[in-house]
């Protein structure tokens, strides 16, 4: 099995650790700059649970360089997909599978999903739909991130929580390739499910970051002092409340209420949200496919979401003061 991992920054580098120590892969890592460098000449480590290790995975500068692969996980963030897209084209054999481990609504939503908007593409992220042109939806598979780690140093990974990917086919079957993929991830260490309603478990995790994101940005707060303040929990609810009502709209089914998945995200203490970290970095926020695709498709279901458009407006605004709005 041939598994390549395009964009091995936090997430890429940690699953492209263990699959390379424990499962029965040829890993190809696809990296850039110094961390490229360093895995060239020292190998990946892994930090994680007081353990470290060090791996030689396959690490190259091009898509021609690697080849055709039988999975291509991509762990870039969304807006850099677009522009990435025409580099991958090498990894693309016929039976290439792609795995998009990328947080939002992802360029395949509405690929063989029943109903009025089905193989719509959606414009916050797959821009004129050439996402859905070059990375055609047959080859997806969803992939949901639970993990969190860090690029420490160049070649050096540190994974600090999380053990699972959650995978799901866009039109809900139990396809060989998932299950073999799933196979391939359960041996390096991970759990990895396979749900038949993929989408469900987008809208969980997307729930919080479409809200805790760009309030965090504006107000520059940790998670949990966001959280315990009134004002901003307020604003927070509101906004999942709007993109809850935009999203079961589209059939999707809501395990938990709003309240307690809030209290979830209280649990997680003192954290920098991803965009907060962007924004101090001087980073590409990603502000479409965690809140602008929302505003999307709640104008594509005819949902009032005002409090989703006012803080989309302002965090875009912030972003392009800082200079990291890529949209």
């Amino acid at each position: 099995m041939r598994i390549c991992i395009f964009g091995a920054g936090a997430i890429g580098g940690l699953l492209a650790a263990r699959l390379a120590q424990k499962a029965d892969a040829e890993v190809t890592v696809i990296a850039r700059g110094p961390h490229l460098a360093a895995m060239q000449a020292n190998g990946l480590k892994l930090i994680s649970a007081g353990e470290e290790i060090v791996v030689r995975p396959r690490c190259v500068a091009s898509a021609a360089e690697a080849g055709p692969q039988d999975y291509v996980v991509v762990t870039l963030k969304a807006h850099s997909l677009p522009a990435a897209a025409p580099q991958m084209q090498p990894l693309l054999g016929p039976e290439t599978a792609i795995v998009s481990a990328v947080n939002g609504i992802p360029w395949w939503y509405f690929y063989k999903l029943p109903g009025p908007f089905e193989d719509r593409r959606v414009e916050s992220v797959d821009p004129g739909g050439r996402l859905w042109d070059l990375l055609h939806p047959s080859r997806a598979i969803g992939c949901i991130v639970y993990p969190a780690a860090e690029v420490v140093a160049p070649g050096v990974i540190e994974h600090t929580y999380g053990d699972r990917f959650t995978l799901g086919e866009p039109d809900g079957s139990r396809s060989a390739r998932a299950g073999a993929l799933s196979e391939a991830l359960i041996a390096a260490g991970f759990k990895a499910p396979i749900r038949p309603r993929i989408r469900d478990e987008i809208w969980v995790k997307l729930w919080g970051n479409l809200a805790f994101n760009p309030i965090s940005a504006l107000t520059t707060v940790t998670l949990d002092a966001l959280i315990a303040d009134p004002g901003q929990r307020g604003v927070a609810r509101a906004m999942m409340l709007e993109a809850q009502a935009v999203a079961e709209r589209l059939g999707v089914r809501f395990a938990i209420d709003v309240d307690k998945r809030i209290a979830g995200a209280a649990e997680v203490g003192a954290h920098k949200t991803s965009m907060l970290q962007d924004l101090e970095r001087g980073r590409p926020m990603e502000i479409d496919a965690l809140l602008g695709a929302v505003v999307e498709l709640a104008e594509l279901v005819g949902v009032e979401a005002p409090t989703c458009r006012t803080v989309l407006a302002l965090v875009r605004a912030r972003a392009r003061a800082a200079g990291c709005y890529p949209g």
